[in-house]
């Protein structure tokens, strides 16, 4: 069973070489048009000119593929230590660039067909539906690993399959509520409310004063997923069990999705069709007053040059998600497996390319550039300035440790990202909450379609 549609796979194939930024020699930007770089870099070293243990293949170049900005301070560090990169390896590096929702798809055709970039930058629990075409890369995680205090047990459970690491975590886009104080305030609320009661109490007075909560109900890879997933395992549901038996239709998830539709009804109305980047639009229009979402709004007000804005940035506060009646976080995060592929005729030099990028000298100077967009999946990282230099950022620092992985409580692979790709849980709660169907009905059409990923 395809998680995408023959259609789709048609038009994935048929777009695969996106055109991308090549990252020549001498650290120029040089547009292509999807053909393969050209070997006018110098030869490799025949010793490791990068820390590690790497020594890139003769003439070797790479090619990789990334989901596109959110944050203009992430592509412009990931840029400029690719370049770092070449000029230490000479190693010539194209960075092509697709949205979350096209990423994922044209890394399954790359496994499939046994063609494409040599380094994939995905979503989710990618690297475990197609372990056995990724290179092994424990030997890269292990030097990583042992040189900046360990990975958290969730960069393991998103990284390790079987045993081997099959890809190295970037970290994670972590979802967040982000809020305006004032709305807040004018609602009767003093801080953030850490419990479900208290934030119904809140979203409920925000909509009474003209800031409603908005969140995504779309087809949404970042924010639907993520919030719609908390609120179910806040309450006890999930889709799985530890032995991947389907259980999404249980009193925890009818409970979840009955509050879930006293919590719509304060929503701005539109949230349904709600993509990634509309409660972005919609905050920083002053339209609403509380989202989930990565620090990328705050980054955007902090910088835009439209002083209206600008001061929203102020106003602008973050907080962890609320705990239901489980009594611990269930936040779910976005998280970004860096995978090798085995047809990649360059292993040497895309591992040392992906130790290079999670070294101190670039990893560092990278988060900071975007602020803090990506949590390190590395604990020694947790000491950067960037996490303490402003408390908007403070709330992003631990969303690797928080983090429940997808699939929870059952394992990653096949099943779990076919379920997560079909936004199987964002309908199940788009569908109650909305009133397109009872809390019962959207749960047992859940449980059906959960059902086909899980029984093949």
């Amino acid at each position: 069973m395809s998680i995408f549609s023959r259609r789709e796979f048609l038009k994935t194939t048929a777009g695969v070489a996106a055109s991308g930024t090549l990252i020549g020699a001498a650290g120029c930007d040089k547009p292509t048009t999807g053909s393969q770089a050209a070997s006018s870099a110098p030869a490799a070293s025949s010793a490791p000119s990068v820390p590690g243990q790497w020594v890139p293949e003769k003439d070797a170049t790479l090619r990789v593929l990334r989901w596109k900005r959110f944050v203009a301070g992430d592509e412009e560090g990931w840029t400029a230590n690719t370049k770092k990169f070449t000029e230490k390896t000479g190693v010539q590096v194209r960075v092509d660039q697709e949205g979350w929702e096209d990423v994922r798809p044209k890394a399954a055709v790359a496994a499939s067909v046994g063609s494409g970039p040599d380094i994939i930058i995905s979503t989710f629990e990618d690297a475990h539906q197609y372990p056995d075409k990724l290179v092994d890369v424990s030997d890269v995680a292990d030097y990583l690993g042992g040189k900046y205090g360990g990975w958290y047990e969730s960069a393991e459970a998103y990284g390790k399959h079987a045993g081997k690491w099959v890809a190295i975590p970037m970290g994670s886009a972590g979802g967040k509520m982000v809020y305006r104080k004032s709305a807040m305030k004018a609602a009767g609320v003093d801080t953030f409310p850490k419990d479900l009661p208290g934030l119904l109490k809140l979203a409920q007075g925000l909509n009474k004063g003209k800031k409603p909560p908005g969140f995504a109900l779309g087809h949404a890879t970042g924010d639907a997923n993520c919030w719609c997933h908390w609120l179910v395992w806040a309450h006890g549901g999930k889709l799985v069990d530890a032995k991947n038996n389907v259980v999404i239709n249980s009193p925890e998830t009818l409970a979840a999705l009955e509050y879930g539709k006293e919590f719509y009804k304060t929503f701005i109305p539109g949230t349904l069709s709600w993509l990634d980047s509309n409660n972005n639009k919609a905050f920083l229009d002053g339209q609403i007053g509380l989202t989930l979402n990565g620090i990328s709004i705050y980054y955007a007000a902090k910088n835009s040059t439209d002083p209206k804005v600008k001061e929203i940035a102020a106003d602008i506060a973050h907080a962890d998600m609320p705990i239901g009646p489980v009594g611990k976080p269930t936040e779910l995060s976005l998280v970004f497996p860096m995978m090798i592929f085995k047809y990649s005729k360059y292993p040497n030099a895309a591992k040392a390319y992906l130790s290079f990028m999670m070294e101190k000298e670039q990893y560092v100077p990278w988060q900071k550039g975007a602020i803090g967009y990506v949590t390190q999946p590395l604990k020694a990282y947790e000491s950067n300035p960037i996490w303490t230099e402003d408390p908007n950022h403070t709330a992003y620092r631990d969303c690797m440790q928080l983090l429940v992985p997808n699939g929870f409580a059952g394992e990653m692979g096949y099943a779990s990202a076919g379920a997560m790709a079909d936004f199987i849980m964002v309908d199940m709660v788009a569908e109650a909450v909305s009133g397109a169907k009872t809390p019962k009905e959207a749960v047992e059409r859940a449980q059906k379609r959960a059902e086909r990923y899980y029984k093949v």
